[in-house]
């Protein structure tokens, strides 16, 4: 338990027994550089429910806890601020109890009840870009958090496989493609694939501003390219079935998952099951003629099918057509039914997905609540903002799309670069060194976006990231592989059993404190679905640690039972930074 649930219960104790009063919180703060004491009970908070000066309040609490709480060594009240004082026994008890531990902080045995997490759900006319990144790194992440907290989590994606998008790759390749195939070309398959996507589009505002000149309104020229009116019979000869239309998206689309399987790998991310959009997109038509039937949504006069959400402060909304076909808030519904029909024990899903589908989420849950399914109360929509390069906005239409493979390249050479201008990789190897940039390089990338809040767009800045200073990626790997040296040169590391009735230095116990908060932060970051805790909490710790080692003899101390305790300390911190980046998908290198 760690020292602020210790005090915290103990306080909520001492005001019931002193004032009869049921104290619902206790607030903390850091205590004071200048006043004595490891942790700050204010006091102003609970005027609310204990009359009297605060002074006079502390004081009665601070008696109290020294008296009945073992802990608790002394204290001393500044106005309304209690400090309090613990016994160097508690920390030391709290390190015995966790050394030796193996994923200390993850809860070892998960819940029954599961949780569908879906991220990535790409389209297969493009390769993944920058924005892919980011949904990747939360969704992959949220998943590691919410296993670490002890919930049993299905990894999904809906590939986005079908659609006019997908016909305009399929029909540029056909007129323009020449039969060229990865195999032909050296590209990636979702590249080849999506460089045809981008010559539709030119083609397209070719064949409109012929239109425009030959005299035909711009409107109606976007709507009469011949272009488009091809893609758009190629899309029903695909829905219809027909064998050379399918054969050719079949093949297309294999060239594309090849392409996105190997960027998944090199980003370290991964499924356990995948729902494709050509299997789903029929799904939920029943569900709302049902729903129809009970009330639940409306018919309008053209024969659509609605649902009125004004009374929840939104608007109606459609869900089939007036020709009867379904709109994507339909397959939408489908989907989340079925997903709960391959996977019984699921009670909730998180739909990874930008900050512009905001509106569109709130529907979808409150529909399928007034449908009456109990795990709809446990929907949750991971929204993220959108990343920004400092050259602008992306646009794949027009090719000008920051490329994921190309920006994960760009990490390493960067990282590359860094390196080698700090001179830090004597004795090296040519592999040694080529892994080790991939390890900085997307340490770099993953964390610069995870460190920051979901909801909070991004400024990506590659150079700013793969700092070997301040709150990057780099800067805590450095830290890790220092704690591995030491242990290196330690050799005999010991058991973890240190004698309580050691002193500890005021950096030992700052370090053991920052230690504790580990197993609340990994709970804290999956009831908020963010990574951002996580990251934030583990430079803390490595800002804690930098300074103990900085201020602490650690090799050179003398006394053979201090010198032990530190080591093992530094162990501990090392174990406690691999776990905590293995929840951000980042790997630590032993050496650097």
């Amino acid at each position: 338990m760690s020292l602020q649930k210790v005090i915290s219960q103990s306080v909520i104790k001492a005001v019931g027994e002193l004032y009869q009063v049921e104290l619902p919180t206790v607030e903390f703060q850091p205590t004071r550089k200048d006043f004595e004491g490891d942790i700050t009970v204010v006091v102003f908070p609970m005027l609310r429910f204990v009359k009297g000066n605060p002074a006079e309040i502390g004081t009665k609490i601070g008696e109290y806890l020294q008296e009945n709480v073992d802990e608790v060594s002394k204290f001393n009240v500044v106005k309304g601020f209690l400090n309090i004082v613990v016994e160097d026994g508690f920390y030391l008890d709290f390190f015995n109890s966790i050394y030796g531990e193996a994923d200390f902080g993850y809860v070892k045995t998960a819940s029954e009840d599961a949780v569908m997490m879906e991220y990535s759900s790409p389209n297969t006319n493009k390769p993944l870009h920058l924005g892919h990144i980011r949904n990747n790194l939360l969704g992959y992440s949220v998943s590691e958090i919410l296993k670490a907290a002890g919930k049993k989590v299905y990894k999904t994606q809906i590939i986005n496989d079908r659609g006019i998008h997908i016909c305009k790759s399929m029909l540029a390749w056909q007129k323009f493609g020449e039969g060229e195939t990865p195999e032909s070309t050296g590209l990636k398959g979702d590249h080849l694939v999506g460089k045809y996507y981008v010559a539709f589009d030119k083609a397209y505002k070719e064949e409109i501003a012929d239109l425009v000149t030959s005299g035909t309104e711009k409107e109606k020229a976007e709507k009469e390219a011949p272009i488009l009116l091809e893609a758009q019979e190629m899309l029903r000869k695909w829905e219809s079935g027909d064998a050379e239309t399918v054969a050719l998206w079949k093949k297309m689309n294999s060239w594309v998952y090849e392409g996105f399987d190997v960027t998944y790998k090199n980003l370290g991310v991964d499924f356990d099951v995948l729902y494709y959009e050509s299997n789903t997109y029929l799904l939920g038509r029943d569900v709302v003629k049902d729903g129809l039937e009970r009330g639940v949504f409306f018919k309008k006069e053209d024969g659509s099918v609605w649902i009125d959400l004004t009374d929840e402060g939104l608007d109606e909304k459609i869900v089939l057509r007036s020709d009867g076909t379904a709109v994507y808030m339909t397959q939408d519904i489908g989907t989340a039914i079925q997903r709960v029909t391959d996977h019984p024990d699921i009670n909730g899903m998180v739909y990874t997905v930008g900050n512009e589908q905001d509106y569109h989420f709130k529907v979808l849950f409150l529909i399928l609540k007034k449908l009456g399914y109990d795990w709809a109360k446990q929907l949750y929509h991971l929204s993220y903002g959108m990343v920004d390069l400092p050259s602008g906005k992306m646009k794949s239409r027009e090719g000008t799309v920051v490329d994921a493979d190309d920006l994960i390249g760009n990490m390493e050479n960067t990282a590359e670069s860094i390196s080698e201008e700090l001179g830090k990789l004597e004795g090296y190897s040519e592999a040694e060194k080529k892994q080790l940039y991939r390890t900085i390089g997307l340490g770099a990338l993953k964390y610069y976006i995870l460190k920051v809040d979901p909801k909070k767009r991004i400024l990506f800045n590659p150079e700013e990231s793969v700092d070997f200073q301040g709150n990057t990626g780099p800067f805590i790997q450095y830290t890790y592989a220092r704690i591995q040296s030491i242990l290196r040169k330690a050799k005999d590391v010991g058991s973890g059993t240190v004698e309580i009735s050691l002193d500890l230095h005021e950096k030992e116990k700052e370090l053991l404190k920052q230690i504790q908060l580990f197993p609340e932060t990994v709970q804290l970051a999956a009831e908020n679905y963010s990574p951002a805790l996580i990251a934030n909490y583990t430079y803390d710790l490595v800002k804690e640690f930098n300074s103990f080692y900085q201020q602490v003899s650690i090799l050179g101390e003398s006394d053979s039972q201090k010198k032990d305790f530190r080591v093992q300390l530094s162990k501990k911190v090392g174990e406690v930074i691999q776990s905590a980046f293995r929840l951000l998908g980042i790997d630590v290198p032993e050496r650097m």
